[in-house]
């Protein structure tokens, strides 16, 4: 089993199937758009902008769980992060990342990630980054920066 075998849904609500990401470096990220951490939006475009050229994207998932930070529709979501952070790497639905709701993508990403970070998502911009080959590499607490990523990127985009 690999992120490949899952299928999410997009904003609208239609599947996309993680196999279409196949040989490109992902960065996963589960994210609220009233957050303290809602400002990383900016540093994770200006990540997205350095490298989707070299077979790199990032996949936002929207996320309610902590707080109640994602309000709003999944049109509403989207809107707010293209308009006020210029976003232009794909905004999912919303999902559950903890709990029996979780979604099935990110119970396999927390099987499957090394770290002291345990079972459970602790709060929203918790960040997975996964190889061309579908493998988790890293996860990232929120207080990480997505700029102090930018150098294991470089790595695994290196790697063909």
């Amino acid at each position: 089993m690999s992120i490949y075998d899952f299928t999410v849904k997009d904003s609208k609500g239609n599947d996309v199937p993680l196999s279409n990401y196949k040989e490109k470096v992902l960065l996963i990220v589960n994210t609220a758009t009233a957050c303290g951490f809602t400002p990383q939006y900016k540093d994770l475009q200006d990540l997205y902008l350095q490298y989707k050229d070299q077979g790199f994207e990032i996949l936002d998932f929207p996320c309610n769980q902590f707080g109640k930070q994602a309000p709003g529709t999944n049109d509403e979501i989207t809107s707010f992060c293209e308009m006020k952070y210029k976003t232009t790497f794909t905004t999912f639905g919303k999902i559950e990342v903890n709990g029996d709701n979780a979604d099935p993508l990110y119970k396999y990403l927390k099987q499957n990630s090394k770290g002291i970070l345990g079972d459970s998502i602790k709060w929203n911009f918790t960040k997975f980054l996964i190889d061309r080959e579908g493998n988790v590499i890293e996860r990232y607490a929120p207080i990480t920066n997505p700029s102090k990523i930018a150098g294991t990127i470089e790595k695994l985009l290196a790697k063909q």
